[in-house]
């Protein structure tokens, strides 16, 4: 950003309405981490760092679990939806709001819009998991169906937002969404102080890039020299691949896998710049791994994940990232599985047990 500026910035209740820095050509820095953090503190959950004997054992050092999974919505999309949604001027935009997601982002988005009074359209796939479909819809958004293998999610979604003079707010290449997910990085650096412990990495769950970029700004100044490292459904490992070649590269397909809420197309603009200057190498864990991490979550933790929202426990969990004489964080970002996938994957362990 070159030099911030002080503007007025819309949102609603009125009583939000403040001055604000704003970033520079949309990517967001350390301050704006902490300009959300005050933003959302009255509505958002301060997720606890959950630490337990029996994953410890398993991994054969000392791993924090950020329970995103206890959020408001059930993932931490709720951080970065609310960050932005809440800035959106009612004059400006009579429409409300737009937003485009498989599931938690949708959920994130409409609470949100609901919270502040605003109507919200929420354009999801066709395969979206029927529960993520109907909280969305129960938080009083309207949703459209779209085929993700035919059809251009963010076409769908801006054009809705022009004919209804709507704010599109994207579910991770926007700053104001990133710097929200970045208040997670905020409390995981205060948690680990106050467990005394010495983080030599955080895990995240990524899909676009908008957790792991948010948490790479918070820690790049509350923790410094510790990486955030994305970890990825094999098949949908474009942050992993991008990151080693210097440039985003894209998905080779759309949709098949159970990490539903981890099947973008490419990293954001935004997310990768941040990335890869921040950052550390991806990890890949296949979707027996995620399915293994949400048995263990559940039976040893007893916690309900998503598997999408279990890839960072996953890596640990099948040694793709090496926790052996470490200490690591591992975000839970989501816990909004569907309840059919949940008790097939449950099922499997209390069949073979």
């Amino acid at each position: 950003m070159s030099g911030p500026r002080k503007v007025l910035v819309g949102g609603m209740p009125a009583s939000l309405y403040s001055e604000r820095l704003v970033m520079r050509d949309g990517v967001p820095e350390f301050a704006d981490v902490l300009d959300a953090a005050e933003r959302i503190k009255p509505y958002a959950v301060r997720t606890p760092l959950i630490e337990h004997p029996a994953l410890n054992d398993r991994v054969g050092g000392r791993v924090l679990l950020k329970a995103e999974t206890l959020q408001r919505v059930g993932a931490f999309k709720f951080r970065g939806a609310y960050n932005a949604v809440s800035r959106t001027d009612p004059a400006e935009f009579p429409g409300g709001v737009v937003a485009c997601s498989s599931g938690n982002h949708a959920q994130g988005v409409a609470h949100a819009a609901a919270l502040c009074e605003l109507p919200a359209v929420i354009v999801m796939p066709r395969d979206a998991p029927v529960l993520k479909v109907k909280r969305t819809k129960a938080y009083g958004a309207e949703v459209v169906l779209y085929d993700r293998e035919t059809e251009d999610r963010y076409q769908i979604a801006r054009e809705l937002a022009a004919g209804r003079r709507a704010r599109f707010v994207p579910p991770f290449d926007d700053g104001y969404v990133i710097a929200g997910q970045g208040t997670a990085g905020l409390e995981i650096a205060e948690q680990v102080r106050l467990a005394g412990a010495q983080t030599d990495a955080v895990l995240v769950c990524t899909g676009g890039g908008g957790l792991l970029s948010g948490i790479a700004l918070a820690l790049s100044e509350t923790l410094p020299g510790v990486k955030a490292h994305p970890v990825e459904p094999a098949g949908f490992d474009d942050f992993t691949r991008s990151l080693a070649a210097g440039e985003r590269l894209r998905n080779a397909r759309m949709g098949g896998s159970i990490c539903d809420a981890l099947l973008p197309e490419m990293p954001g603009e935004k997310t990768f710049d941040i990335a890869r200057r921040l950052c550390g190498e991806g990890i890949v864990v296949s979707d027996e791994d995620a399915a293994e991490a949400v048995r263990f979550a559940f039976f040893e933790l007893k916690l309900v994940v998503e598997p999408g929202g279990a890839v960072a426990l996953a890596a640990l969990l099948s040694g793709a990232f090496e926790g052996r004489g470490r200490t690591v964080v591992a975000t839970l970002s989501g816990g909004n599985v569907d309840p059919r996938l949940f008790a097939r994957l449950i099922g499997a362990e209390a069949v073979s047990g």
